[in-house]
C-alpha cells in the first residue's frame, strides 16, 4: 500500500533524476566548449611553434570564475564545497584541453599532495619528487609542468628548504594555495606503546605541547615529509607519525588522536611555480626577494617605495652569499602591472643591492 510519505518521496527522486539529467547535459556541453578552446589554442600554437601544455592552465581565469561563481551563489551549499566541486570540474575539462603534471614532496600522502590536489583537482598527473630541491629541479628542466612548494606556516614561519631554493630557482610563482593543517597522531598501536613519533621537522615543532604532554618520553625523529613518516609507522608498531587523512589513508594506519596542533587554525601557504608568468586576475599578490645596500637606515631606504601598498609579509634569512648578510622576503598586494605597483618595483629595483621578482599570482581564497 503506498503512504503519501511515499509519494512524497517518490516525486523528490523523480525530480531528482531530472536534476541530474540537465547536470550531465550541462557537463558535457561544458567539456564540449574546453575542448573547442583546446583546439584553438593547438592551432594557434601550431602556427607559432611553441605548443606548451602549461598554455591550458590559466589561474588568473580560474580565480575569476571562481571568484565569480562565489557571488553567484544562493546556497544552501556553502562556497567552499562549492568551490571544491567547480575545481573539480575544471580539473576534468582541462584535461580534455592538455594534460598537465606537477612536481609534489613525497612520498604519496604528503600535505603537498593535497594541496596541489585542492588546487589543480585530481584529473592532474602528480609526480612526488624526496625532496623540495628536486620538486623545483623537475619544473625547471621540464621533467614536470609545474612544481607545488610549501612557503610558509602560520605557526612555524618560513620553510627553509623553499626558501633557500627561491634565491637560486627560474621558475616564476603563478598561483597561491592555503591548506589548513590538521596533524594527526598514526600508527598501529595505542600511545602507551609507542617509542619514537616521526614527522616532518616544521609538524613535530607545531604538535610539541601535545607530545610533550602525551609523549614527553618518546623520542622524535623528523624525516623528510609527512609521508615518509607514515611509511615508518607502517613498519613498525612502536613508530607514530604525525599526517593527515591522506597519509593514514595511503599507509593504512589508524588515527590515534586527531587534532593535535598545537595552534587552532594552523595554515601553510603553498606556491605553484612554473616559467609562466601570469597575467592580472583583478585581485592579486606578488612576492619578492630583496637585500639592502650596506648603508645607514638601509631597510627603510630599501622600503620606501611601497609606500602607498598593502605589505602582507616581511621576513629576513641569512643570505648564502656572504657573513652576516640578509635576504628578505616581501609580499605585497597587487599584480606587478598594476601601475602603482610596476612604478613602485622599480624604484625598488633601483634602491635594492639584489632584487628578484618571484611572480605575481591570485591571491587564495
Amino acid at each position: 500500500m503506498t503512504t503519501d510519505m511515499d509519494s512524497q518521496l517518490s516525486a523528490q527522486r523523480a525530480h531528482i533524476d531530472e536534476i541530474d539529467g540537465q547536470i550531465v547535459a550541462l557537463l558535457n556541453q561544458r567539456i564540449a566548449a574546453a575542448r573547442r578552446i583546446g583546439e584553438i589554442k593547438a592551432a594557434h600554437d601550431q602556427n607559432k611553434q611553441n605548443a606548451n601544455a602549461k598554455n591550458f592552465y590559466h589561474p588568473a581565469r580560474e580565480a575569476q570564475i571562481l571568484k565569480r561563481l562565489r557571488e553567484l551563489n544562493p546556497g544552501p551549499l556553502d562556497n567552499a564545497a562549492m568551490e571544491n566541486l567547480f575545481r573539480e570540474i575544471i580539473s576534468i575539462c582541462r584535461a580534455q584541453e592538455a594534460s598537465l603534471s606537477v612536481a609534489i614532496l613525497g612520498p604519496p600522502g604528503t600535505y603537498t599532495e593535497v594541496a596541489a590536489r585542492q588546487h589543480f583537482g585530481h584529473a592532474v598527473k602528480v609526480v612526488a619528487y624526496s625532496t623540495i630541491g628536486e620538486i623545483f629541479w623537475a619544473a625547471e628542466t621540464g621533467q614536470t609542468d609545474f612544481a607545488v612548494a610549501p612557503v610558509e606556516n602560520s605557526t612555524e614561519g618560513g620553510v627553509n628548504a623553499t626558501l633557500d631554493r627561491l634565491e637560486t630557482t627560474s621558475l616564476i610563482a603563478g598561483a597561491e594555495i592555503n591548506l589548513r593543517i590538521q596533524h594527526n597522531l598514526l600508527g598501529q598501536s595505542d600511545v602507551a606503546n609507542i617509542k619514537t613519533v616521526a614527522g616532518h621537522a616544521q609538524a613535530l615543532a607545531q604538535c610539541k605541547l601535545y607530545l610533550d604532554r602525551n609523549l614527553p618520553t618518546a623520542d622524535c625523529a623528523a624525516v623528510a615529509s609527512t609521508a615518509a613518516a607514515a611509511e615508518m609507522a607502517a613498519v613498525d608498531k612502536k613508530v607514530a607519525a604525525i599526517g593527515g587523512a591522506a597519509a593514514a589513508a595511503q599507509y593504512n594506519l589508524s588515527v590515534i588522536a586527531t587534532g593535535i596542533e598545537d595552534q587552532p587554525g594552523n595554515t601553510t601557504r603553498f606556491l605553484v611555480f612554473s616559467n609562466r608568468p601570469t597575467p592580472p586576475s583583478g585581485d592579486d599578490k606578488t612576492s619578492l626577494l630583496l637585500s639592502c645596500r650596506n648603508r645607514p637606515g638601509a631597510l627603510l631606504h630599501l622600503l620606501k617605495p611601497l609606500h602607498g601598498i598593502d605589505m602582507t609579509r616581511l621576513e629576513s634569512r641569512p643570505s648564502k652569499t656572504g657573513l652576516w648578510a640578509y635576504v628578505f622576503f616581501v609580499d605585497i598586494i597587487g599584480h606587478q602591472e598594476d601601475p602603482q605597483v610596476a612604478a613602485a618595483l622599480a624604484q625598488l629595483k633601483a634602491e635594492a643591492g639584489w632584487f628578484k621578482n618571484l611572480g605575481s599570482y591570485p591571491i587564495a581564497s
